[in-house]
């Protein structure tokens, strides 16, 4: 590699790893914190979807605008104010219960979606131009630093709360959040380049990248409804105290962390192989859902191991599942005469991080609704179901466009 190369991807990892560590957080211990100030399931639902909300019209945005703004500009100063935010959220414990905390949580989280916005929607951007004939395998390679933020994030959040209380687990990660900007200032190489005339609506009707969008929201979805109510149901379930549930959440980032770089680099070396890769992934993620709860018609009891096993499974076929995604849809925008630049890619960049976030709105919500009103294993059996029917949809529907008997314009 070259000396930009090595100085981004180190940069880019630990962007990946200390944002991720920061979100990851509020998994064992928030839900169980909000009930206590006076939300509801539902509330607590709304409250993870409106990050997904922001960050989807963040990610839109930024990804038209990147060239403009700039994407180092863009990453540290996403990086920037998602610090600030974490740091903020450490304190609402110190507000009254009610209205007025359930209000401090949406504002802070909306913030903090849209700095988180604009450092995903750059980082893969750069990542992309500067790794032109490798997305999949530096992307994958960075997914490792992703998963470790993911692994690190639920365990040490709830370790620090259960020792500490509320505020410290933010405050300790925001502050190492905010470490990172003087650090990328002087690590991240900047990059030049021409805005493009090409929109997002251009690229979105092409059928396959339709079809991988409609895939990618609801995989996301799915981690949403994981995030917004696995924690009470385990400590319900279990007995387990918010230490306990966060390491549990590791059975679901180890996985992927440890397959996302295998997969990059085999999809990379074989582009043929991405679709069946994300047909193959979403449905072994809808049959693990089945099982999370498990779904009531099985009849089986909801046993630790159990849960443990599929959060597993669903962290190795996410990484099967999204992975190849991103340069499956550098390659069609290629294919619609779309220009090889830092724009085109800013685009792409936003799209997936807009329909990852649509997932990630609609999977707390709806989750939150049926584990309110039924359980939490009927909301895992609708989600499994989803997943299984948007899978099933993408595969019927690509097959159609490959024998040239259905054109979506």
């Amino acid at each position: 590699m070259t000396r930009i190369q090595i100085l981004t991807l180190i940069s880019l990892a630990s962007v990946n790893f200390s944002s991720m560590i920061c979100y990851s957080i509020l998994g064992p211990f928030f839900p169980n914190e909000a009930v206590k100030k006076g939300a509801s399931q539902t509330v607590i639902g709304l409250i993870f979807g409106c990050y997904a909300v922001c960050n989807l019209i963040g990610s839109m945005v930024m990804g038209r605008y990147i060239v403009q703004i700039g994407a180092k500009f863009m990453l540290l100063a996403g990086l920037f104010v998602s610090s600030v935010c974490t740091i903020m959220f450490g304190l609402l414990d110190r507000a009254p219960a009610g209205a007025p905390f359930i209000s401090l949580c949406f504002i802070v989280r909306s913030v903090d979606a849209v700095g988180f916005a604009a450092a995903m929607t750059s980082t893969f951007a750069m990542t992309a131009k500067i790794f032109p004939n490798n997305v999949a395998t530096v992307l994958g390679s960075l997914e490792v630093f992703t998963g470790l933020g993911l692994i690190l994030g639920p365990p040490v959040g709830g370790w620090f709360y259960h020792s500490f209380g509320y505020e410290v687990p933010f405050l300790l990660l925001g502050c190492l959040l905010l470490i990172m900007v003087p650090f990328n200032i002087y690590v991240l190489p900047s990059i030049e380049a021409e805005p493009s005339k090409d929109s997002f609506f251009r690229l979105l009707f092409h059928g396959e990248v339709l079809l991988i969008c409609f895939v990618i929201g609801t995989l996301s979805a799915g981690l949403g409804f994981i995030d917004a109510t696995l924690s009470l149901f385990a400590m319900k379930t279990f007995n387990l105290s918010s230490g306990y549930v966060g390491l549990i959440m590791i059975g679901l980032s180890l996985p992927y962390c440890l397959a996302s770089p295998v997969i990059g680099y085999f999809t990379d070396k074989y582009p043929g192989t991405r679709i069946g890769f994300t047909v193959t992934g979403g449905v072994i993620t809808a049959a693990c859902f089945f099982l999370l709860g498990p779904a009531p018609f099985f009849h089986i009891k909801s046993q630790l191991w159990l849960l443990v096993l599929m959060l597993g499974l669903i962290g190795f076929s996410l990484g099967m599942t999204a992975i190849p995604t991103f340069p499956e849809i550098i390659t069609c925008a290629h294919e619609q005469g779309f220009e090889d630049g830092l724009s085109t890619l800013g685009m792409v960049s936003g799209l997936f991080g807009a329909f990852w976030s649509t997932g990630m709105f609609y999977g707390p919500i709806v989750g939150g609704l049926i584990t309110q009103r039924l359980n939490f294993e009927w909301a895992a059996t609708v989600q499994g179901a989803m997943g299984l029917l948007a899978v099933s949809i993408s595969h019927y529907l690509k097959r159609l466009l490959m024998s040239d008997h259905f054109i979506l314009l």
